[in-house]
């Protein structure tokens, strides 16, 4: 184990490093940016077999650690999932470039001229745990943005996220870009995250992407600004005016397709003229697919549900769990997600335009839906290739985090010999 100096001298000649990256970054043409992603993705599917045998040995670490089947779903790559890696580097490839961007411009009385346009932000510190794709998203993302990188990945993902980032690396050298735009902390330690966070001189903002205990330490801890989501405490609510079919079809896919993702439906909430109506069907469904059903009083009426305790409402649990209660109409049901959600995603089922509108207008989510399974809360699925986050804050970045969301912008001023009066 390294010590804390030792490791803060690593990261920051990485830092120093990164830095240098970006200073050519950003102005590399996006004819280089997008040859390095493409390079990169070739590089990930002719070694899948050697990322493959990198993800066994994390997977075998994950199993000696007594992770829970969500978190080693999280961790496990397969062929397919590799593919979805390199399909996601190509389309981030295949994006338009931000850097550059004329965000706005106009002329003044003055005789100046002005243009608002995107630029990089400078070095990203990416901090993260067991999902091995967000070595390939982050990565390809900062750079699409022209930003440099210095990724930590966690201890379950080490071997899987080497294997990915030297790929990563392979296609920055095929694109004669400077390696060091991609860097991945090559130690274990924690000691390296403490010193990310106080890395003000080399790393311009943190993304923790993770569980509550990460994301909570960054944010209480950091020295640096950070783009964050605490938890992805998703809700649904089923409208008296909702399709039964539609509802039945959402809510089970929201909640069991993948269970360990931030976009995971985590509460169900239904009104309780919808339950008088059309029944139990909603929970069944649920207890049907294997999920534990908390409820409250009154769907505790339907067979196989368990009783809610007081801290299942606002719990993520990122498992085969999901707490339920009634509720009367859509104002409760807004009062219980202002009250227990985490301004992540959170999802009406109603085929009444009003209502809908009421819940949009009433709710400040990152991330707002109707009739939508929560699960399509991510980047990709939102036409951005790949995404680093969730954010979940109000200033900068909100909702997912694409390779836009990862520019700032300066202003160009132009004339022709103004003077202020």
């Amino acid at each position: 184990m390294k010590d804390l100096e030792t490791v803060s001298e690593l990261l920051a000649s990485m830092g120093l490093r990164a830095r240098a990256a970006a200073m050519e970054l950003a102005v590399a043409g996006p004819e280089r940016k997008q040859a390095a992603l493409n390079a990169a993705a070739d590089a990930v599917w002719e070694r899948r077999a050697e990322i493959l045998e990198a993800n066994e040995k994390d997977l075998e670490y994950g199993r000696q650690k007594g992770l829970t089947p969500a978190m080693m779903d999280r961790l496990k790559l397969d062929e397919a999932r590799i593919g979805g890696i390199v399909d996601g580097l190509r389309t981030v490839a295949a994006q338009p470039d931000p850097v550059g961007e004329v965000m706005d411009e106009w002329d003044q009385p003055t005789g100046i001229h002005i243009r608002r346009v995107r630029t990089p932000i400078g070095v990203i510190g990416v901090i993260y745990e067991s999902r091995p794709n967000v070595t390939a998203d982050a990565g390809a993302l900062c750079l699409k943005s022209g930003n440099a990188v210095i990724l930590r990945g966690g201890s379950e993902s080490f071997h899987s996220s080497g294997a990915i980032h030297s790929c990563l690396q392979a296609g920055l050298r095929a694109a004669k870009l400077p390696i060091d735009a991609i860097q991945l902390v090559p130690v274990r330690d924690r000691e390296a995250v403490t010193a990310m966070l106080r890395m003000t001189d080399h790393i311009d903002v943190i993304v923790p992407r993770g569980g509550k205990g990460l994301v909570g330490l960054v944010q209480r801890e950091a020295r640096v600004p950070v783009f964050a989501h605490l938890e992805g405490i998703c809700h649904i609510y089923v409208d008296q005016a909702a399709d039964p079919e539609k509802a039945r079809k959402v809510v089970l896919n929201a909640k069991t397709r993948r269970t360990g993702i931030c976009g995971a439906a985590e509460c169900l909430l239904i009104d309780r003229a919808f339950f008088e109506e059309h029944g139990a069907a909603l929970v069944e469904d649920l207890i049907a697919a294997g999920v534990e059903v908390r409820a409250d009083p009154v769907l505790q009426s339907v067979p196989g549900t368990v009783p809610a305790e007081d801290g299942d409402f606002g719990n993520e649990f990122l498992d085969m769990i999901i707490a339920a209660r009634i509720v009367e109409g859509v104002d409760e049901a807004i009062a219980h997600i202002r009250t227990y959600g985490s301004n992540h995603t959170d999802c009406i089922i109603t085929e009444d335009d009003a209502v809908a509108e009421r819940f949009f207008a009433r709710l400040d989510s990152a991330i707002l839906m109707r009739n939508v399974s929560t699960q399509f809360a991510d980047g990709g699925e939102f036409g951005m290739g790949a995404e680093i986050g969730i954010a979940t804050g109000k200033l900068h970045a909100r909702g997912p985090v694409g390779a836009t969301q990862l520019t700032s912008f300066k202003y160009i001023v132009t004339g022709d010999g103004a003077t202020r009066a």
